[in-house]
């Protein structure tokens, strides 16, 4: 049972997970766009924030921008930032290996970074969505953790919500790494992250209870609100949660999908 009544007047500020909550797949959740610029001419402050590392930050705000949701570039906030931040300053010019996609490798190039993958040479091992991923790859990731190297998860999801339902995504990934090396990440980028957590809350300028994070996802949006002291809304537009007791982490509301902020 939701913790409490909801009421929109009682937040100032409302945080958005993407994949799973806006939209899911290619296609944008039915209303969000209306329900999302209403919010903004109630004079509501927004943050789009996602833990999803297959596009920059440029590419969800036009992705959003094309179906119709009023924002703006410095709304938005992914993983990716949040690990090249983290990077730039504290692994100046180390070599890294990703079991990822190229344009999350790319993007940790450009913050001062530069790609290997032979594990002699590997630095920093970082772990996030690949829909490439290979045995060849897990098995240069594995070496690199066995030599020494950091191992750094820049997302923990297990699934990505899809338009065909759910695919293996990050958190997967570390656990089999885990297994494997006998080793477990030691910083985390994304959601429900201190790191992504402090950055979000710098942009928003609001104190934890005037904020209402909204995810499909207990184990990092839901989880993030509640380590924070921020009211979470689960929607029921991403991946499959369960909610029959076992989980310790439980939404302040529950709703169908983001439309009913306005219901």
């Amino acid at each position: 049972m939701p913790a409490k009544t909801f009421s929109l007047s009682d937040y100032d500020g409302i945080i958005f997970d993407l994949d799973g909550t806006v939209y899911r797949g290619s296609h944008i959740v039915p209303g969000a766009d209306i329900t999302i610029n209403k919010l903004r001419k109630l004079n509501k402050r927004i943050a789009f924030v996602s833990n999803k590392t297959t596009g920059t930050t440029a590419d969800y705000y036009k992705f959003l921008s094309d179906h119709g949701i009023k924002l703006s570039l410095s709304e938005v906030f992914n993983a990716t930032l949040i690990a090249g931040q983290y990077l730039e300053k504290n692994n100046p010019d180390a070599k890294f290996f990703a079991i990822s996609e190229p344009t999350f490798v790319k993007e940790i190039e450009n913050y001062g970074l530069t790609f290997t993958n032979d594990p002699v040479n590997v630095d920093v091992v970082l772990i996030t969505l690949d829909r490439d991923i290979t045995f060849p790859k897990l098995e240069i990731a594995a070496h690199s953790l066995e030599l020494g190297a950091q191992f750094f998860a820049v997302n923990i999801d297990n699934t990505c919500p899809v338009d065909e339902g759910e695919i293996w995504d990050a958190g997967a990934t570390i656990a089999a790494l885990e297994k494997r090396t006998h080793r477990k990440p030691e910083v985390i980028f994304g959601k429900p992250s201190a790191l992504m957590m402090e950055t979000v809350f710098g942009y928003m300028q609001l104190p934890p209870q005037k904020l209402l994070l909204i995810g499909d996802r207990l184990e990092t949006d839901i989880k993030m609100g509640n380590d924070f002291g921020i009211d979470t809304a689960l929607v029921m537009t991403g991946v499959k949660n369960y909610l029959n007791g076992n989980s310790d982490v439980k939404p302040t509301y529950i709703f169908n999908s983001i439309n009913d902020l306005l219901s």
